[in-house]
């Protein structure tokens, strides 16, 4: 598995309704645009706040519509082994032959017991679903070694990939040091995945992205000149979306009171803010999830804006799936609305 996968935004409409039809149109854009695979109900696609009805409902449209054309993976990470059991069923019913689980958050497990009492019984129980591990400590405070990752690919030839989101080269290299060419490595965060998949010590083979929702195909081009060998061209990719790639978390400064606020709003709130605004299908989020400041709104318009000015080869594709304008839309302020708290 490699190249392009994205992450896939779970579109809502304005009660917090799942939006199905507005869902397969983000497919069929993903599709269009070279991406290798979706993911569905991660944290992007706000998979905490999707009810077990929901999650099938869009597993099922994704595995319809992606049938002979992209790879569907389905999220079953969960804080309790059971449950995480539970949701690989019912993937494999509909199925699916791949599932991503986070490292089981709040609990705070060892290393040593993530591997033996979360990842193994997943992976024995379904000799024939691939479990790709996703580590990102940074959301769940626990997370699993490269020694364990070592033992899970040695003893279940099932644990072959890993999403890798821990923001360590040195975790990546352990990993590939230990595990060889025999586990495939995905950059979890779109930033680090140009210097991973280019860094001899790492060979990623991809990226589980987040900005992808927008640029589908400018970054499955990155990632495929990557997997070409063709650096220059992916160096080219890289610089007109490194712009984006900085806001998939957004900081702002605010004024309380006398004195200053650092703000900080994580994925998916940016990305869907950014899909609203150029007329993607995505509605709101969902709680606890809410809206963006006036200040952050503009951090994301700025970098929409130049990313539009310098390169809009990157943002055309949305204009070729959906009935929008760009130019229209980033001038306008009313795109913008219910977008932040004003």
């Amino acid at each position: 598995m490699n190249g392009c996968i994205t992450a896939i935004i779970t579109p809502f409409d304005r009660l917090q309704r799942l939006d199905e039809e507005g869902f397969a149109s983000i497919i069929d854009f993903q599709i269009k645009n070279g991406v290798s695979g979706l993911v569905v109900a991660g944290t992007t696609g706000e998979g905490p706040t999707v009810t077990e009805d929901e999650w099938r409902s869009i597993l099922s449209i994704a595995l319809d519509r992606c049938k002979g054309k992209c790879k569907v993976i389905a999220n079953v990470g969960a804080n309790i082994t059971g449950k995480a059991i539970h949701l690989t069923e019912k993937a494999a019913e509909l199925g699916c032959d791949t599932v991503l689980a986070v490292d089981p958050y709040y609990n705070a497990p060892s290393s040593l017991e993530i591997r033996k009492e979360y990842y193994e019984p997943i992976a024995r129980d379904f000799p024939d679903i691939n479990v790709i591990p996703y580590i990102i400590p940074s959301r769940t405070g626990t997370q699993i070694l490269p020694f364990d990752l070592y033992m899970l690919n040695l003893d279940h030839k099932n644990i072959n990939t890993i999403k890798d989101a821990t923001g360590s080269d040195a975790f990546a290299r352990e990993v590939r040091s230990l595990c060889g060419d025999r586990l495939h490595i995905l950059s979890g965060d779109d930033d680090r995945t140009f210097a991973m998949m280019n860094d001899s010590s790492i060979r990623a083979e991809g990226v589980i992205s987040v900005m992808s929702n927008i640029a589908p195909k400018a970054v499955a081009s990155m990632t495929d000149a990557l997997l070409r060998g063709d650096i220059n061209n992916a160096r080219i990719w890289q610089e007109k979306l490194k712009p984006l790639f900085q806001v998939v978390t957004v900081r702002s400064e605010e004024v309380v009171g006398n004195g200053i606020s650092m703000l900080k709003f994580r994925n998916p709130v940016p990305v869907k803010a950014m899909s609203n605004i150029l007329g993607i299908p995505s509605g709101p989020c969902r709680q606890p999830l809410g809206k963006l400041t006036a200040n952050a709104l503009s951090i994301i318009l700025d970098v929409l804006r130049k990313v539009w000015q310098s390169s809009p080869e990157v943002l055309r594709p949305v204009e070729e799936s959906f009935p929008v304008s760009i130019e229209e839309r980033l001038a306008s302020d009313k795109y913008a609305k219910g977008i932040y708290y004003e």
